[in-house]
């Protein structure tokens, strides 16, 4: 195995159906479809490499023959899921398992906390985030699959530029009306709790197994960086803000941990080696763990995501 060509790479999205998308995701995407689209993933193992030597592969196919290279030591693959979240209507009520729930559940289990950059918010939008304070587990027991749980869910309003944590364990649901950017651990581990009367299954007793009462999950505030805010900084995951003026090229180290940009806007690229790969709109570039350091120079937005550190 050679690290040879290993370089920064952009993905191609995969655009996932979903029953509360959109057929119309502009302007992020100039896609048509005939059947509503949720979720655009930026960094999922069906994303295929679109610039460099392994241009046509899947990041999957990356990892398999890179290992650690790419996703660093002891990572199982890529570590973070980023994906462009486009609700026409409300998500599920649902919750995930933390780390300590799925390592006692087993087989495919997986943790998943996640965090959600908000894109773009109509007036009054909302999200639902945690129980009301004083909810009890006989409450949670008696509501679930009903629409009487949504009675028990805290509302929490937000508008475009909001960064909200979803710690695992949080009872959680997203409304329509926005656009997020959604950073999450690699997992599709998901229990559906109440979905609004659609046919689809629901996950009663193993949603009860790892709801948690009360949670870190919430609102962050931002931090300003020298060239950038940051936007989270947590166990899981390190998401940043950068905007770059034009001339402008700051460089970013990369400590044995793969990061990934995402650019808010076409414009400006990413440097490594000399050579550059362009930021698209919607699109994610994966920075190797082997690669020590890179730039993004050029008049853009981008938002840095990667492991803390």
């Amino acid at each position: 195995m050679t690290t040879e060509g290993l370089r920064p790479f952009r993905l191609r999205v995969d655009f996932v159906e979903r029953v509360w998308g959109k057929l119309d995701l502009a302007p992020w995407y100039s896609e048509r479809f005939d059947q509503p689209v949720g979720e655009a993933w930026l960094t999922g193992e069906t994303c295929v490499v679109e610039t460099g030597p392994h241009a046509g592969r899947s990041l999957a196919q990356m990892q398999d023959e890179f290992g650690e290279q790419l996703h660093g030591k002891g990572q199982i693959g890529f570590p973070l899921l980023v994906k462009t979240l486009f609700p026409q209507e409300k998500l599920s009520v649902q919750v995930h398992p933390n780390d300590e729930d799925a390592a006692a559940l087993g087989g495919e289990v997986r943790a998943k906390t996640e965090c959600w950059y908000v894109l773009e918010a109509d007036a009054g939008a909302s999200v639902s985030l945690g129980l009301k304070a004083g909810t009890t587990e006989a409450q949670v027991r008696e509501a679930l699959g009903n629409e009487s749980f949504e009675a028990l869910l805290h509302r929490e309003p937000v508008v475009s530029g909001d960064m909200v944590y979803v710690e695992a364990g949080t009872v959680h649901a997203i409304g329509g009306g926005v656009v997020i950017l959604e950073v999450q651990q690699t997992s599709d581990t998901t229990y559906r709790l109440y979905d609004y009367g659609r046919p689809r299954e629901l996950h009663l007793e193993d949603g009860m197994k790892v709801i948690q009462l009360q949670t870190a999950a919430g609102k962050i505030t931002p931090r300003l960086l020298p060239h950038g805010t940051e936007l989270i900084h947590v166990e899981h995951f390190s998401v940043d803000r950068l905007d770059v003026p034009a001339g402008a090229s700051w460089n970013i180290g990369v400590s044995g941990t793969p990061q990934c940009v995402v650019a808010l806007q076409n414009g400006g690229a990413v440097v490594f080696g000399g050579e550059k790969v362009a930021l698209h709109k919607g699109q994610a570039i994966v920075i190797p763990a082997v690669c020590e350091s890179y730039a993004v120079e050029g008049e853009c937005t981008v938002v840095r995501c990667g492991l803390p550190g």
